[in-house]
């Protein structure tokens, strides 16, 4: 049976009791990723986690490593090794679903280091994995709900990176978030096949202007190309895994932010309490992993304030479904463990 750990309010008393544990040793984390730490997305979420995780804890507490723009995988096997192997390190970061190979081999060999990785949900069966996601079609579906009250061409434009992961769960969600007010709005979703190829994301951004796009939107550290074709158009944006509020200028709209700190304070208590693995977390809008943020140059009428806030609160009772049909299917599979168990 999978064991899925979601992350809740009990994050205070994981978090005094690294305090504590921290007065004897420093907890040291290293961390690979597969873009530059300020590339407004995926790798900047997890580098400002890591940040505010050792502003919380103090220097003294907690120490970090990162090795950044590791996008050829074999690079990337090679650091991760080293790390493992140097006994520096409590806790190995994959920031990246194209890595999981390598965890699943490197953990098999090194069983007294703790790894995790995403944005999967596969442990991998081992007691010192942990596997993490964000449940992003929440943002995605807020998003949504807001660009259809905003769109004035009925047409808005979504730019992803490989239809996998988060970045799909992004665009399912702000499909479902759009149609849920007017399913009479052009949704036109391209997926490049790649998170990093920019030239080719801001081919697609253009193709989606061309074709009547007043709004745009997209995942992936590729969509500062996107961006730039937002703001030369003076078409609306809508962003998620960081803030990309000093890119957007003044067509930025709402962000959804990663707050991986949140899942990472536990992994942290856990593996000094001595458990190294073997639990997923997802970040959702419950657990504040997940963050709306506002665009601070865009005027928000008091009108769709009411139904950003009456969609977040949706989602977070659980009257809002971003995607039924995956909730359908998890709870289908939950009930085959329940019975096998």
């Amino acid at each position: 049976m999978k064991k899925i750990f979601i992350v809740g309010m009990l994050i205070v008393c994981a978090l005094s009791g690294i305090v504590s544990q921290a007065q004897d040793e420093v907890f040291r984390i290293a961390a690979l990723m597969p873009s530059a730490t300020n590339d407004l997305a995926f790798s900047q979420s997890m580098y400002d986690a890591l940040v505010a995780i050792q502003a919380e804890l103090g220097e003294e507490a907690f120490e970090f490593t990162v090795q950044d723009s590791t996008y050829i995988v074999d690079d990337a096997a090679v650091a991760l090794r080293d790390w493992a192997a140097s006994g520096d390190f409590q806790l190995v970061i994959a920031h990246g679903s194209q890595y999981g190979p390598i965890v699943e081999e490197l953990a098999a060999e090194f069983t007294d280091v703790s790894f995790a990785w995403g944005t999967r949900q596969d442990t991998f069966g081992m007691d010192n994995v942990y596997s993490y996601a964000a449940a992003s079609d929440e943002g995605g579906y807020f998003n949504g709900v807001l660009a259809a009250h905003l769109t004035e061409t009925g047409v808005v434009g979504l730019v992803g990176p490989i239809e996998v992961g988060d970045g799909k769960l992004y665009a399912d969600g702000f499909a479902n978030g759009v149609a849920s007010v007017a399913e009479d709005i052009e949704v036109n979703i391209v997926f490049i096949g790649s998170f990093s190829d920019v030239p080719l994301a801001t081919e697609a951004a253009e193709t989606h202007i061309a074709n009547g796009a007043d709004i745009l939107t997209g995942t992936a550290q590729m969509v500062v190309g996107p961006i730039a074709v937002a703001v030369a158009n003076d078409v609306l944006w809508f962003g998620s895994d960081a803030s990309q509020d000093e890119l957007s200028e003044d067509i930025g709209v709402a962000f959804q932010i990663y707050k991986w700190d949140v899942l990472l304070l536990d992994m942290i208590s856990n593996i000094q309490e001595g458990i190294l693995g073997g639990e997923y977390y997802k970040l959702t809008l419950e657990n504040e992993g997940l963050v709306m943020e506002y665009d601070k140059d865009f005027e928000i009428s008091d009108e769709l304030m009411a139904i950003a806030d009456e969609t977040i609160a949706g989602i977070i009772s659980g009257d809002i479904v971003p995607i039924p049909e995956m909730a359908e299917a998890e709870m289908a599979e939950e009930e085959d463990e329940d019975s096998e168990g």
